[in-house]
């Protein structure tokens, strides 16, 4: 039967001695990815369906299929198998460069627990290959190689000039980027799951929260004016605003106009670290800062805005650090002391948590969980913690609710460039109490937002 596909073309054109171009495509639609070379085809959906066929191919099979779809391995048949089941395991166009990654931090982690006597003979080598080098393995050159060293080219020709990658560049978050992702996850694009905005006359509140890291620095390029235009928001909440108390005048009559109420806490142990406030159009009945705790309120972390029907919690939770030298600090004091005071705050009204968490709670919340289990904000104890102190005490994740099998990230490390691959954390929240998570209308990432190393969440509760 024919396929209607969807053509997403990333082809490359190699040319022989003789002057024939030759073609290298993937086409995919939702349900088929077909690798296609010349007249043969390479059907990932049926590796998919049946991955005992894979073992079943032969070294000649496994490396000619490998070729198909533009990666050389050589070495023995296991190292083979894995390279392509990393491939279709992948089963998105674009990741062809995790699929090679996977293999090559497997080999090099192999590598580095076996000692020169007792290695393999001959280490295998993968590649992605440019049209160049794809020719000359065609012909029977191989290219130069190392031993016990896993090489990885790009064509960078692909990247800049396939239309279908053009749209990865520009909106990356809408592509799936995730290490072991599961049957029926998809990737956040909030141009098309975002609902409806509420009739006009439906009575609701729209909060912002954003880790900015540093807000001197951000405004620098950056205007909140925009941000409130685009937005409409109501309340705006910071973290990691990096101010010292002398800077805080300066700052805020420089951001926005109609949001008067505004309510800034600083870091006193540590000056230009840490730091949180609250930009609100709507007048609060109270405020507090900090939880009443002298060891956990020294570096302006918790900022707290009752209103009518809620209170809204704008918190920066501790990292837990390099070495994790304030993991213990972070699940054995702070976690619990927060928890008990929304707690005792609940007993009043609902109330509302926002800010940076720094916890990736589940692994969808991850693009590398397994690489990222002894890491600050995916640790074991850091997830239970998460887990016990608002989980467990009726507190609900509003994004995940809505979102139940959506990977949407809002953190990107800028040393590897994680933004332009989507290879984030989901560390930012908005948790409720389950009281009101039925007026949740709307819970949302806004990733195109630049700035930080963090992007703006948002929610909208129906009052």
């Amino acid at each position: 039967m024919a396929l209607n596909r969807l053509s997403v073309n990333l082809s490359t054109h190699n040319t022989t001695t003789g002057g024939t171009r030759k073609d290298t495509s993937l086409e995919t639609n939702s349900s088929q990815i077909i690798v296609e070379e010349n007249d043969s085809k390479v059907d990932i959906q049926s590796f998919k369906d049946d991955p005992s066929k894979i073992e079943a191919m032969t070294v000649q099979e496994l490396r000619m299929t490998l070729r198909s779809v533009g990666i050389l391995a050589k070495g023995r048949k296991h190292d083979l198998v894995i390279a392509l089941q990393r491939f279709v395991e992948n089963q998105t166009v674009g990741s062809v460069i995790d699929a090679v990654e996977d293999y090559r931090s497997q080999q090099t982690e192999r590598d580095s627990n076996v000692s020169p006597s007792e290695g393999e003979t001959e280490a295998a080598e993968t590649k992605f290959l440019t049209p160049k080098k794809r020719q000359s393995a065609k012909s029977g050159c191989n290219p130069s190689r190392t031993k016990k060293k896993v090489l990885s080219e790009v064509d960078s020709s692909i990247v800049k000039h396939e239309h279908g990658v053009e749209l990865m560049q520009k909106e990356p978050w809408t592509v799936l980027a995730h290490k072991k992702p599961q049957k029926g996850w998809i990737a956040y694009n909030p141009r098309t799951m975002r609902p409806k905005p509420l009739s006009k006359d439906t009575k609701s509140v729209k909060i912002l929260s954003w880790n900015v890291n540093g807000l001197r620095a951000l405004l620098k390029g950056f205007s909140a004016v925009e941000l409130a235009e685009r937005e409409d928001f109501d309340i705006l909440c910071l973290q990691e605003t990096k101010l010292q108390e002398k800077d805080v005048l300066e700052i805020k009559n420089s951001l926005m106009d109609g949001y008067h109420y505004t309510y800034w806490t600083c870091s006193v142990s540590k000056l230009g670290y840490s730091g949180t406030a609250i930009i609100s159009r709507i007048e609060p009945i109270s405020v507090r800062y900090g939880v009443g705790i002298s060891e956990h309120d020294s570096e302006g972390r918790l900022v707290m805005v009752e209103f009518e029907s809620f209170y809204l919690l704008n918190v920066y939770v501790p990292n837990s650090g390099d070495g994790l030298k304030r993991l213990s600090y972070r699940i054995t004091q702070w976690d619990p002391s927060l928890s008990n005071y929304m707690k005792e705050l609940e007993k009043l009204k609902p109330v509302i948590l926002t800010g940076d968490l720094n916890c990736a709670h589940q692994e969808i919340d991850i693009y590398n969980p397994a690489g990222n289990r002894k890491s600050a904000g995916f640790t074991d104890e850091e997830r239970q913690s998460f887990e016990t102190s608002y989980l467990e005490k009726g507190f609900v994740d509003t994004f995940r609710r809505k979102h139940p099998d959506v990977v949407g990230y809002t953190y990107w490390g800028y040393r590897h460039g994680g933004r332009k691959t989507n290879r984030g954390w989901r560390l930012d929240y908005f948790l409720v109490s389950g009281t009101i998570a039925e007026k949740v209308h709307e819970s949302y990432i806004l990733p195109d937002v630049g700035g930080s190393d963090h992007c703006p969440i948002g929610l909208v509760l129906k009052l």
